[in-house]
């Protein structure tokens, strides 16, 4: 078990309600949470995609090379078609793919990853067809020695065609979250009738909630070390900070947020249920033409 954290002036961090690379800001100010594709899935999608794209050009060619095509065309018109079939595999397809499914193909259906615009809406035809060109030089010419550098040096895994079209790789695959029932240690109940605990912001709420989880499976040493980190951030929202163990503390701190804002929703709804047959009573004597 983790020593007891002393009380401490504790030191800063994120400002509250600051936004990580993760998380987008819609106008109505709502934090969206929206996970970027890894560097390792997106190259495991490319290279399905780069396959496939190469198999289907390859058919082209062998189609074209066969005694019965090959007899009724010449070397010039071969060698256009040839060109035509790379142009129509390398561009025509992965755009019209994008475009039809809204930033999925068979690379990315297979890792769980979609292409998203950078507000995190649906691609259209015109981000598609840039990602598609830029794609022949830094996928296919470069065998992605462009597109891995330019991701690696990217905070969401952005290649080049992502840099002008504005998208990036959303993933979209959210692990299955397991219900771990949380209770106030007894030596922290009276503590918690008495105290503030302001909100906190969402990314910070869900890293904790992700710490509880998997603290029984995390080592000692690994615990201790997220734990206190945890708390140095937790502790600006509440006041006072008890001295107690780093994962009674957190626990305490999660089930106190959680059951005074389940209060509040109850009050709201109770609030909402009273002011009901006026919100939808007519005026006394206005006839109910419905």
């Amino acid at each position: 078990m983790a020593s007891p954290i002393a009380r401490q002036t504790y030191p800063e961090t994120s400002l509250p309600g600051s936004l990580d690379e993760s998380e987008l800001m819609t106008g109505e100010a709502v934090s969206l949470d929206l996970r970027p594709t890894g560097f390792v899935l997106r190259a495991a999608g490319a290279i399905i995609d780069f396959l496939l794209s190469i198999g289907i050009y390859l058919l082209a060619v062998l189609a074209l090379g066969t005694p019965l095509v090959s007899g009724a065309l010449d070397d010039a018109t071969r060698a256009a078609l040839n060109i035509g079939a790379l142009v129509f595999c390398v561009v025509v397809i992965p755009t019209a793919v994008e475009t039809i499914t809204q930033g999925k193909s068979l690379g990315r259906l297979a890792i769980g990853a979609r292409i998203v615009r950078d507000d995190g809406g649906s691609i259209g035809l015109r981000h598609a067809f840039i990602r598609a060109l830029t794609g022949v030089l830094e996928i296919y010419m470069s065998l992605g020695g462009f597109a891995a550098f330019a991701a690696l040096l990217n905070g969401r895994s952005k290649r080049v065609g992502d840099i002008l079209a504005g998208t990036y790789s959303q993933n979209e695959r959210v692990p299955r979250l397991v219900d771990v029932p949380l209770a106030i240690a007894p030596q922290l109940a009276a503590w918690a009738t008495t105290a503030d605990v302001a909100r906190m912001p969402d990314a910070l709420a869900r890293r904790v909630s992700q710490y509880l989880r998997q603290a029984a499976r995390l080592t000692d040493e690994s615990r201790d070390r997220l734990g206190h980190d945890l708390v140095n951030e937790v502790a600006r929202y509440v006041s006072p900070v008890p001295a107690a163990p780093t994962i009674d503390l957190l626990t305490a701190v999660s089930v106190v947020r959680r059951d005074r804002e389940y209060r509040a929703l109850q009050l709201e709804g109770d609030r909402l249920e009273r002011l009901e047959p006026a919100l939808e009573g007519l005026p006394h004597g206005f006839p109910d033409r419905g």
